[in-house]
C-alpha cells in the first residue's frame, strides 16, 4: 500500500502531459502510485500514458470507452486507488518539487488528518510563477495546524478546487464522496469534504503550479457550459438538506454561491454576450431558492462586495454591467495615474541628476555594486573591504535594495537603486566599481574613475562574441553595450586568457589591470581554523566529504534545469558525503528541485561562495566560471557535462573544457557517482589535470589582488602595469591619492604558484578513505537487483546495473567485499 495515490485524468492535453507526469514521478519521495485516466482523449494522450506505464511500474493507466468528463474520470481513478492518501492533479498542471516529501512529513506531524490543505501558485507561459494563492490562510501563525472547520471557518475561503488538498482515502470511503458530472464539478465536492472532515491539517507550501493557459481550458472557453454551475449548487444544498447537523453552514455557502455567480458573470470570455442577462436571472432564482432561513452567521463584508451580492440577488443585469464598466474605468484611471506618477518621478530624478553633475566631485566617495544590485559580494566587495583598510579617509557606499541590506558590513552606506541619493552618488563619486554595467542613463564625468571587475573567468562567449549566438544574446543591444564599455577606465583581468577575451569582446580604450581576482584572496589567506569554523556553521559533520554542486545557467532553456537527481546522489553516496547545492544567481529563490533530505544542504542563499569553497572538499560543476576560482585551492574538481555539445553550440565557448578540464569529466549522473564513490577525482592523474589548469588560469591569484587594485586605482601608487606583463612595477596613469590618504608600503612581489599555500583542505580529504563506511547504494523502489554488504549486515536495493555496482563493490573497503544475491 503506497503512501499516496495521485489521480491524473487526461483529455486533449498531449502538449502538457509529459511535464505533468514527470513532476510526479520525479519527486524525491517515491512511495506513490500514479493512476492516469485516459478520458477517451482524441489526441496522443493515451499513447503517452501507456509509454510511461511501460517504463515505470508505479503508473497505472485506465482507458475509458467514452468521454465522461473530468469529475467521473476522477471517480474512476479513485476507485482504483490503494494509497493512504489521495491527491488529484489536473494533467496540464505540475506538482512542485519536494511536494510529496513535505506532505508526508506534515501528515506525520499532524497525526494523519482527514484532509491536508496546501497552497498553489499560478504558472505562466513564460515559465514564471505568480505568488502563492492563500499564504494568509495557511501560514503557521494563522491558526492551529490541526483543527476542525468550526475552529477555523475562514478555511472556506480557500479556492474551491480538488487539487489543493490531500484526502485520507478512508475518509473518502467513509463519507462516500464523489465528483458529479459537468463543469464546476469541484464545488459540490470541495465543500462537503471540508464540512464532513473531522480533522483538517494545513501546510504553508506551494505544492501545485497551476498552469495559466492562454486558451483551451474550460474556464477560458466561451459557452453555455458555464450554466452547469447552477446544477452544482443545487447538489451542494441538497447535500446540506440531507444532513441537518450541517445547517449552520448554510449562510456562509449561500454567500460563496452569490460571489461565484458574480465572478462568472463579470469575467470576460466565459459567457456569450447574449447569455449574460439570462445567467443573472438564473442566479437571482437560485439565490431565492436556496435563501437561508435566517441571517445568523452573516459575516461583515466590504461595501463593494456587498453591492455585487445585492445586484446578483436582484438579477440586475444592466446595473451589474454599469458597475463592471465603472470598475474597469476606475482601474484604467488608476493605472494611468500610476504611470503618470512614474513618469513625473523619473523626470524629477533626471533633473536632480543633471543638477548634481554640476557640483564638484567628491574625491573621498567610492560607489560599489555587484550582480545587478544583489548585495555585497564578488570582486567589488573584496576591493571595498581593502579600500577601507588602506585608505582610511575613503567613504564607501553600496548599491542594493533593502532585502540585501543585511549583507553589508558595518560602516558601508546603502544606496537605494533609483533613489535621489543613488543619482547623487553616481553624479559626484570619484570612484565607481562594479562587476556589471551601470545604468544606461548614467554619464561618466571627467575625473571619475570607473573600474569594471567582471565576475569570473570566461568559458562561455561574452560581449561582441555573442553576436553569432542569438539564443544566448537574447536581443542584446550591442551598440549600447559598446557605449557602456567606452565608459570604463579599467578592466580587471585574472589571467592572460581573460585579458585576451575582454579586449576582443569589449573593444574600448580602457586600461587592463592584470592583477588577479580579488574575491579569491581569501582562498590564499584563510586558515585551518577558518575552514573548521565555516564547516561547523554549515552543519557539515567531521570526517565527511563535502561536495559543492554549483551548475550554471542555460540561456537556451527557460527556467532552472535540475541536471542532477540530488536526492539519488545523496542516497547513493551514503553517509560519508554531504552535498552542498548552490543554484545559479539567476534562479535565486526558486529552491532545490527536491525537498532536502538528510545529507543535502541548500546553500543557494549563502552570501559568500568563497566561504562555501573553503568549507567543501570537492567542487562539481558543469560550465560555471566558479571552477577557475576553486582551482586556486588545489582541491579536487569534477566537471559534469551531460549536454556539452548542446551548450557549446547554443552559447559558444572559448575552449573545450572537456578536453582541458581541471579534473575528471562525467557525461552522465552514473559516471559522476562512480567518480565520487571510487575516489577517481583524487588520483595522481586528476592532480596533474588540476595542476595544468591552475598554471593556465590562476597565475596572479596570490592573495594580494585586492591590494594591488586599491593601490593602483585609489592611491595611484606603482603597483601594476597595463596589459601583457602581469603584476609588477609600473605607473598608474590618471589616478591620484585622495587628500590626507595614507600610502602603505609597497605590495610584496607576486608569489609564484609553486610557493603559495592556499587554505588547507578539511580533514576529511577528498573522498572516503580507509575505514570509511562502505557505500550503500539506495535507489527507486522499482529496481529489482539487490546486493548484500556483510559489514552492515543489510541489503540495499540498487538502481544501477549489476555490472556497475559489482565494479564499485570490488573497491569497497568492507571485508569481505559486498556480494550479489
Amino acid at each position: 500500500m503506497p503512501r499516496f495515490s495521485v489521480i491524473v485524468p487526461a483529455h486533449q492535453v498531449q502538449a502538457y502531459l509529459h511535464e505533468c507526469l514527470d513532476s510526479v514521478l520525479g519527486q524525491c519521495f517515491g512511495d506513490l502510485e500514479l493512476i492516469a485516466v485516459d478520458d477517451r482523449s482524441p489526441d496522443s494522450s493515451g499513447e503517452i500514458l501507456d509509454a510511461y506505464a511501460a517504463a515505470d511500474p508505479r503508473v497505472t493507466v485506465i482507458h475509458l470507452a467514452e468521454n465522461i468528463g473530468l469529475g467521473p474520470a476522477r471517480n474512476t481513478g479513485t476507485a482504483r486507488a490503494r494509497g493512504d492518501y489521495v491527491l488529484y492533479l489536473d494533467s496540464d498542471d505540475t506538482m512542485a518539487p519536494g511536494t510529496l516529501r513535505a506532505l508526508a512529513e506534515r501528515l506525520s506531524e499532524t497525526s494523519d488528518p482527514d484532509i491536508l490543505l496546501f497552497d498553489f501558485a499560478p504558472a505562466y507561459w513564460d515559465g514564471s510563477l505568480g505568488p502563492p494563492a492563500h499564504p494568509e490562510l495557511l501560514t503557521p501563525g494563522a491558526g492551529p495546524g490541526v483543527c476542525t472547520l468550526d475552529e477555523r471557518p475562514e478555511l472556506l475561503r480557500l479556492t474551491a478546487v480538488a487539487w489543493n488538498k490531500a484526502y485520507r482515502r478512508a475518509f473518502l470511503l467513509r463519507e462516500r464522496l464523489a465528483f458529479p458530472p459537468g463543469t464546476y464539478e469541484d464545488t459540490p465536492w470541495t465543500f462537503p469534504a471540508l464540512l464532513t472532515a473531522r480533522t483538517l491539517g494545513t501546510l504553508d507550501r506551494v505544492c501545485v503550479h497551476y498552469r495559466q493557459r492562454r486558451g483551451g481550458s474550460i474556464l477560458t472557453t466561451t459557452g453555455r457550459r458555464h450554466f452547469d454551475v447552477f446544477d452544482q449548487y443545487d447538489r451542494l444544498f441538497a447535500f446540506l438538506a440531507a444532513r441537518p447537523g450541517l445547517d449552520r453552514w448554510h449562510q456562509a455557502l449561500h454567500q460563496r454561491m452569490t460571489d461565484h455567480f458574480a465572478t462568472i458573470h463579470s469575467t470576460p470570455g466565459r459567457l456569450p454576450g447574449s447569455a449574460r442577462a439570462e445567467f443573472l436571472h438564473r442566479a437571482r432564482a437560485h439565490c431565492r431558492r436556496h435563501r437561508p432561513a435566517s441571517a445568523a452567521g452573516r459575516a461583515a463584508v466590504p461595501p463593494g462586495r456587498r453591492l455585487r451580492r445585492m445586484l446578483v440577488r436582484h438579477g440586475a443585469h444592466h446595473a451589474f454591467r454599469l458597475l463592471a464598466h465603472a470598475g474597469r474605468a476606475r482601474r484604467l484611471l488608476g493605472a494611468r495615474l500610476r504611470r503618470a506618477r512614474r513618469v513625473l518621478r523619473k523626470a524629477l530624478l533626471r533633473g536632480h541628476y543633471l543638477l548634481q553633475r554640476h557640483r564638484p566631485l567628491d574625491r573621498d566617495l567610492a560607489v560599489f555594486s555587484a550582480y545587478w544590485d544583489r548585495g555585497y559580494s564578488c570582486h567589488p566587495a573584496a576591493i571595498e573591504a581593502k579600500a577601507r583598510e588602506l585608505v582610511p579617509d575613503i567613504r564607501t557606499a553600496w548599491i542594493c535594495p533593502p532585502d540585501h541590506a543585511h549583507t553589508l558590513p558595518p560602516g558601508v552606506r546603502r544606496l537605494q537603486p533609483g533613489s535621489a541619493a543613488y543619482w547623487t552618488a553616481l553624479a559626484r563619486a570619484r570612484f565607481l566599481v562594479s562587476n556589471v554595467n551601470l545604468p544606461h542613463s548614467y554619464r561618466k564625468r571627467p575625473g571619475q574613475l570607473l573600474l569594471q571587475t567582471h565576475h569570473g573567468t570566461p568559458l562561455k562567449h561574452m560581449g561582441l562574441d555573442l553576436m553569432a549566438y542569438p539564443a544566448a544574446a537574447d536581443g542584446m543591444d550591442f551598440g549600447r553595450l559598446l557605449e557602456h564599455t567606452d565608459r570604463w577606465d579599467y578592466s580587471l583581468s585574472g589571467n592572460p586568457h581573460s585579458t585576451l577575451v575582454w579586449e576582443r569582446a569589449y573593444p574600448s580604450p580602457y586600461t587592463t589591470l592584470e592583477f588577479g581576482q580579488p574575491r579569491n584572496d581569501v582562498l590564499q589567506t584563510a586558515t585551518a581554523a577558518d575552514v573548521a569554523r565555516l564547516r561547523a556553521a554549515l552543519g557539515i559533520p567531521d570526517r565527511v566529504t563535502a561536495v559543492l554542486y554549483a551548475p550554471t545557467h542555460r540561456d537556451h532553456r527557460p527556467g532552472r534545469q535540475p541536471w542532477l537527481d540530488l536526492a539519488r546522489l545523496v542516497a547513493t553516496l551514503g553517509p560519508s558525503f554531504v552535498l552542498l547545492a548552490r543554484a545559479h544567481y539567476f534562479h535565486a529563490g526558486q529552491g532545490l528541485p527536491c525537498e532536502p533530505p538528510g545529507g543535502l544542504l541548500d546553500v543557494s542563499d549563502h552570501p559568500s561562495v568563497e566561504e562555501l569553497f573553503l568549507a567543501s572538499d570537492v567542487l562539481v560543476t558543469d560550465y560555471s566560471s566558479l571552477m577557475f576560482d576553486y582551482a586556486n585551492l588545489d582541491r579536487p574538481l569534477v566537471v559534469h557535462a551531460p549536454d556539452w555539445e548542446t551548450y557549446r553550440e547554443t552559447r559558444g565557448t572559448y575552449f573545450d573544457v572537456t578536453a582541458a578540464a581541471p579534473g575528471p569529466v562525467a557525461r552522465s549522473e552514473d559516471e559522476l557517482i562512480d567518480i565520487l564513490a571510487t575516489g577517481a577525482h583524487t588520483t595522481e592523474h586528476a592532480r596533474a589535470l588540476r595542476a595544468a589548469f591552475r598554471q593556465r588560469f590562476c597565475p596572479w591569484d596570490d592573495g594580494h589582488a585586492a591590494e594591488r587594485v586599491v593601490r593602483h586605482v585609489f592611491l595611484g601608487t606603482a603597483t601594476g602595469t597595463a596589459t601583457g606583463t602581469g603584476p609588477g612595477l609600473g605607473t598608474a596613469a590618471g589616478s591620484a591619492a585622495p587628500p590626507g590618504a595614507t600610502v602603505p608600503a609597497a605590495v610584496p612581489p607576486l608569489v609564484p604558484l609553486a610557493e603559495r599555500h592556499p587554505a588547507p583542505a578539511p580533514g576529511s580529504g577528498g573522498g572516503p578513505g580507509p575505514g570509511a563506511a562502505p557505500l550503500t547504494p539506495l535507489a527507486p523502489p522499482a529496481a529489482k537487483d539487490w546486493w548484500s554488504c556483510p559489514a552492515s549486515a543489510s541489503s540495499y536495493r540498487c538502481s544501477r546495473s549489476r555490472a556497475t555496482c559489482a565494479s564499485v563493490s570490488t573497491r569497497c573497503s568492507a571485508s569481505p567485499a559486498p556480494t550479489w544475491r
